[in-house]
Parts: structure tokens; C-alpha cells; sequence
């Protein structure tokens, strides 16, 4: 995949809520649980996922705070794979 540009970061970001450039590298999100183990089970919903698109986020445990980053080393930069990721990703958080 092809790395996107500052501009398409950028406009991603605009309508990501709650997605953050970090160290004009990453994209990042914080989601926030009631339960510890809803938590675990929405990571393995992602871990399931990247397993099989071949494409794995960093992934960050907190108690009831699971961080997510992407980018795609490939590229080294962000891919508009990142971006449906980070979609698939909050539909997985919004989904009961």
C-alpha cells in the first residue's frame, strides 16, 4: 500500500473522533471499558482481525484503558489501511 499524505492524515483525523497523530508517525486511540474483561475481549477481537488481514496495531493494556496505534511499516508511514482499520475498530468498540 501506498503511504498517504500529510493532507490525507490530516483529513482522516478530522472526521476520526477521538484518533490522534502521535509523533507525526502513529495514529492512536484510547478506548475506555466498564469491565476489565470487556477490555480483553474487544483486544482479541482486534488481535483476531489483524491475524487476518496480516496487519497488527500496537496494542497497550491499562486496566480498563486499551490504547491502540497504527502504521504501516511497509509504507513506513500511514496507508489508507490504517484508516479502515481505525474504522473497523470503533465499530468493534460500538458494537454491543
Amino acid at each position: 500500500m501506498e503511504k498517504l499524505s500529510e493532507q490525507e492524515v490530516r483529513s482522516f483525523l478530522v472526521q476520526a473522533v477521538g484518533w490522534q497523530l502521535v509523533e507525526d508517525k502513529w495514529i492512536e486511540k484510547k478506548y475506555r471499558f466498564d469491565d476489565y474483561l470487556k477490555g480483553i475481549d474487544f483486544v482479541q477481537n482486534v488481535a483476531r482481525l489483524a491475524e487476518e488481514i496480516n496487519h497488527h496495531p500496537v496494542i497497550t493494556i491499562d486496566y480498563k484503558l486499551i490504547r491502540i496505534k497504527l502504521f504501516s511499516w511497509d509504507a513506513n508511514g500511514l496507508t489508507e489501511l490504517d484508516c479502515q482499520l481505525a474504522k473497523q475498530y470503533d465499530n468493534m468498540y460500538e458494537a454491543p
